[in-house]
């Protein structure tokens, strides 16, 4: 390395600034305007701060698995059009604090459709976060004395959309609804929700216990939401693959 690409890595690297591949640039220098190689090294700088941007909100969204609309199968799960799930990968209703719900039985899809809006929120450049209700919940009630959930629930408040995922497989008791309810009310109108839950609204109060924080729940969801009903046969059922020995 000459001396001059020395000290320039030298520059970078004191800068702050992230490990463009000074030899590659260094190699095109005879063909380009010191102006011409300035952009060249700028623009590189800027795809790599995008990149790495790009992948700590994929690692902060803590999606389980990356899911997009290809690989969903539409002519299976007919109670929800591929056209209706186009029109909101556009991601528009995100600026607006739109709500979406995915109501349905078990294996239908609706975390499927969930993922792959939040992996499109993602690649919009959304800050974006992955929650099952009991780990919300796990986060609500020991945050007084972890800080690791106190660092979860302060990302989660920076977020411009979250998924929240498995609502009402398990009642939450009494102070749980009211904790779920004031984390709900503390997003309302702000940001938006990605709710998926294995039961009607009119089965909610089944598992939040209490018809007061239902409505005042249900209340603020629903104000400004897309409820989308999905019904059918559980898609993992019908496509079981057993071992073969």
């Amino acid at each position: 390395m000459t001396a001059p690409l020395e000290r320039v890595t030298r520059l970078i690297a004191e800068l702050r600034l992230l490990p463009v591949d000074l030899d590659t640039l260094y190699r095109r220098q005879n063909s380009l305007s010191p102006l011409e190689s300035l952009e060249v090294f700028l623009t590189e700088e800027q795809r790599l701060r995008t990149e790495r941007q790009n992948q700590l909100r994929r690692r902060k969204a803590n999606l389980p698995i990356e899911k997009t609309l290809d690989t969903f199968d539409f002519g299976f799960q007919r109670s929800v059009s591929k056209e209706q799930m186009l029109r909101l990968s556009d991601m528009t209703w995100v600026e607006q604090a739109y709500n979406i719900c995915f109501l349905g039985p078990p294996g239908v899809g609706k975390t499927h459709l969930a993922l792959s809006l939040a992996v499109q929120g993602l690649d919009y450049g959304y800050a974006v976060a992955f929650e099952t209700l009991e780990s919300l919940m796990k986060h609500l009630k020991i945050a007084e004395i972890s800080k690791s959930s106190q660092h979860r629930l302060k990302y989660l408040g920076k977020c411009s959309l979250i998924v929240i995922d498995e609502v009402g497989f398990l009642p939450l008791t009494a102070a749980e609804a009211n904790m779920f309810f004031s984390f709900v009310s503390s997003m309302s109108e702000r940001t938006s929700l990605i709710i998926t839950s294995n039961k009607g609204f009119d089965e909610w109060v089944d598992f939040l216990g209490d018809t007061t924080i239902t409505t005042a729940i249900l209340d603020r969801l629903i104000h400004r939401c897309e409820i989308i009903n999905m019904s059918g046969n559980s898609y993992r059922l019908e496509h079981h693959q057993p071992i073969i020995g």
